[in-house]
């Protein structure tokens, strides 16, 4: 089969690509903007790619249009693609249909740690011998890819199809299909691992999101599993509307039955089932954020066969994902970390990871309002909320429609604004000193801030 991908640059869609190309599938795709890294992936692939969205690509004349949720109606070639009557689908449909039948679907659902969590779950079930399917919206450093089938032979196939893991994003499928994308995924068992209102693009309020999980969990089968934070009232709401399936709950903060939780600290701790010890993880990641996520691994892993304490050894040699508290290099005594974190919560749990490693030390945190929930000054008020444990926080001013120093108010001096990533730069290397901690927080690539802040710090020094 010939697929021709369109928004075939972003992490999910790349990912699509490259497993369509493993399964010996001919791919080519276009975005409007084809750039490294997904560009040079794709390419190394042998796909061939098209920049901008132009009409003449109708004539490839591929056997199916998968279409990105990126392109929207306007759509110069979707509009002919349209006219002509010509076969499209969804990337969650193809995917659904080409690669995940037949397969035991495990799917990480929400609002924070999807990314790390499906990484440490895939990572289990490589140590341990199932050679799992996977497709991430990241790249984790296990790995070195977002996306590969795993073992597909039939010889000893387990009953419920070899294992393949994927990250269950909830946002939109497509402009012609306005449920989210993991209700496509069929999963036999799934993570639910939070569940905060986000997407202020597309969803009305949390209500609306609640839906949508329920949604998911009407898709596992009662010989699947769910598996749930105790904590999150939201969760336990969208549990109520109707569960079907065995559900094994995580993040106890006391003794609950059968409920999996953590006795210790991040980087070093027992799990427990009640009051039960049945793994202990020893690990170099930090943050009770990573701590549940790691609970909510070795739960999934333990749905298809893989004991706690073969879980937790697993996670002894994890190594995180690009992106995630990162180091991206040192300057003048000063260093400097790249994180993906752009929701309040996710922000403040960072801050709150790095905090726990460096302890005293000075954390600048820089971070741009990049998402569109936070272009749309739907949580800014939560803003100071989530930057209250760094000594000073750095932030982009862009055109979003509402005033970030305003938003950033109540913090006093201990707040910059900028509205150039240049002049950012440089307010964050004149603020430095030896033996800080400087904490980037951006979904994007922050016009190249790393590298300038480390130039400026270099330059200084020298």
């Amino acid at each position: 089969m010939h697929i021709h991908i369109l928004g075939i640059c972003g992490t999910f869609m790349g990912g699509v690509a490259t497993l369509a190309r493993e399964a010996g599938h001919r791919v080519t795709g276009c975005d409007a903007g084809v750039y490294p890294p997904m560009s040079d992936q794709l390419r190394a692939l042998g796909i061939d790619l098209i920049e901008g969205y132009g009409v003449d690509q109708i004539s490839l004349q591929p056997d199916l249009f998968v279409v990105g949720n990126v392109v929207s109606r306007g759509n110069p070639l979707m509009e002919a693609i349209l006219d002509a009557g010509l076969p499209y689908t969804s990337g969650p449909q193809w995917l659904s249909e080409h690669v995940l039948q037949g397969r035991h679907v495990l799917a990480v659902a929400g609002t924070h740690g999807k990314t790390t969590t499906t990484s440490m779950l895939t990572w289990i079930l490589e140590a341990c011998g199932q050679q799992p399917g996977f497709l991430v919206g990241g790249v984790p450093q296990n790995f070195g890819v977002s996306a590969r089938l795993g073992r597909t032979e039939e010889a000893a196939r387990p009953a419920s199809g070899h294992p393949f893991v994927i990250e269950a994003d909830e946002y939109d499928t497509a402009f012609f299909d306005k449920r989210s994308k993991f209700v496509h995924y069929r999963p036999r068992t799934a993570v639910l691992n939070n569940l905060e209102y986000d997407h202020a693009d597309i969803f009305p309020d949390l209500a609306a999101i609640e839906t949508q999980f329920h949604h998911l969990v009407r898709t596992v089968p009662r010989s699947g599993r769910l598996v749930v934070n105790i904590r999150e009232a939201a969760l336990e709401r969208v549990l109520a509307r109707g569960c079907w399936s065995e559900v094994q709950r995580f993040g106890a903060r006391k003794e609950e039955p059968g409920a999996l939780r953590a006795r210790g600290e991040p980087h070093a701790f027992d799990v427990l089932r009640g009051s039960l010890k049945i793994a202990r993880v020893d690990w170099p990641l930090l943050g009770e954020h990573n701590q549940l996520n790691a609970l909510a691994a070795i739960a999934a892993a333990e749905h298809v066969g893989v004991a706690p304490e073969q879980a937790a050894a697993a996670l002894a040699t994890f190594q995180n994902v690009r992106r995630r508290l990162e180091l991206r290099g040192e300057a003048a005594g000063v260093q400097v970390y790249d994180d993906f974190a752009h929701h309040p919560t996710a922000m403040r749990t960072t801050v709150n990871g790095l905090r726990r490693r460096v302890g005293l030390a000075r954390i600048l945190a820089v971070f741009e309002p990049r998402s569109n929930t936070m272009k749309l000054g739907a949580m800014k008020a939560q803003l100071p909320w989530a930057l209250e444990e760094a000594d000073l926080a750095f932030c982009l001013q862009g055109d979003y429609g509402w005033d970030a120093a305003e938003a950033l108010a109540p913090m006093g001096e201990q707040a910059v604004v900028a509205d150039s990533v240049d002049k950012l730069a440089a307010a964050v290397a004149k603020a430095a000193r030896p033996g800080d901690q400087v904490l980037v927080m951006s979904n994007g690539g922050f016009g190249g801030i790393h590298d300038k802040l480390l130039a400026a710090l270099a330059a200084r020094a020298g």
